[in-house]
């Protein structure tokens, strides 16, 4: 399913702290895989929930108190209309209203460029956001699921091909950092019944099927799942298990492609980093998969993508920083890995 030659090409996640979308764009276009940025600070429509939630039954913008609303009964009367406006385009397109940013990125000329990505978020996150007028997540609905998943599966299709018209080797991930909720103890939708369900919703995309997440990952699950593309925070795992050894090996000798979030975005941990030891990190996850599953670090090498470690606005949710110092720290993750790209290719003799 992929028609590129991955080979350490550089990426990242689309959320970022910019407030000048000419800036954010043009640092997403500096990468060798350009996706179209989510700017939550430049307007509340710029949130990857809210962008998502763009006509999707019983749902509200709730402007006041900036946040997505779900009520049961209106989503029941919804549905009627929803139903027959299925076979619409527009019941599943992200307008200008929604993201500004996007339809600035597709203005842009993209042909050049080996590859190109979107994004949309996940029905299990969304599901797992978006609360009921009982303040219960809707993913526990099974009515409201079931559309859930179709509806953001003919999201990710439209936007699929709304890009491909734009790049030819174009693809879409889905953002699922609520993928993780799903083996809590707490949770009434279990791991199981995510399986199944991704199961059935990925075989409904057409295009490379790519998945990202930021949480703590169970990487074999994750690479069972179905996707061609896995796109994890490979920094926080510290060493690779060598019970993932093998997973992974099977993965990637099936033609699959794994985004490498090497490089850390909080700038304290940053700092005691260079791209030559973050390189030397991820290395030593190779060399465990090569010893342990027999594959070539040079194969893993050739279908790796190196990315930041998760999205450029996760420290600023943490830790509020002066204006321009989140942007300083995006950039200089991007110039991470740009190096880290280099430095693997020159080494495995990569295009």
């Amino acid at each position: 399913m992929i028609s590129f030659k991955v080979e350490c090409s550089t990426t990242a996640m689309a959320i970022m702290p910019h407030k000048d979308i000419s800036k954010a764009l043009e640092l997403a276009l500096s990468l060798d895989i350009p996706f179209w940025p989510q700017l939550p600070k430049v307007s509340l429509y710029e949130d990857m929930y809210i962008q998502a939630s763009q006509n999707f039954p019983g749902v509200a913008v709730d402007l006041d108190r900036e946040r997505l609303s779900f009520d049961t009964a209106r989503f029941e009367q919804d549905l009627e209309e929803y139903f027959s406006n299925l076979d619409t385009p527009e019941t599943f397109v992200l307008t200008d209203e929604y993201s500004a940013v996007y339809h600035q990125f597709l203005s842009r000329r993209l042909q050049g460029y080996k590859a190109i990505r979107g994004q949309v978020t996940g029905p299990i996150s969304f599901g797992f956001k978006v609360l009921d007028e009982k303040l219960k997540p809707i993913i526990y609905n099974d009515e409201v699921r079931a559309i859930l998943f179709d509806f953001i599966q003919k999201k990710v299709n439209l936007q699929y091909h709304e890009l491909k018209e734009r790049n030819p080797h174009a693809f879409v991930w889905l953002d699922e950092p609520g993928l993780g909720y799903v083996f809590s103890a707490l949770s009434g939708y279990n791991d199981q019944q995510a399986r199944k369900d991704y199961h059935d919703f990925l075989c409904g995309l057409e295009g490379p099927r790519g998945l990202h997440l930021c949480a703590d990952v169970n990487l074999p699950y994750l690479l069972e799942l179905g996707v061609d593309i896995l796109s994890f925070d490979a920094y926080q795992i510290e060493f690779m298990p060598e019970e993932y050894a093998e997973n992974v090996a099977q993965f990637i000798q099936n033609g699959g492609v794994i985004s490498w979030g090497i490089v850390p975005t909080e700038s304290s941990i940053l700092a005691s980093y260079t791209p030559n030891t973050l390189t030397d990190l991820l290395l030593g996850y190779w060399e465990v998969i090569s010893g342990s599953a027999g594959l070539s670090p040079k194969q893993i090498a050739r279908q790796a993508l190196i990315a930041p470690a998760r999205c450029c606005l996760a420290e600023a949710v943490q830790t509020p920083h002066p204006s321009g110092t989140e942007e300083m720290i995006v950039e200089r993750a991007f110039a991470y890995i740009k190096e880290i790209s280099c430095l693997l290719k020159d080494k495995y003799s990569l295009d």
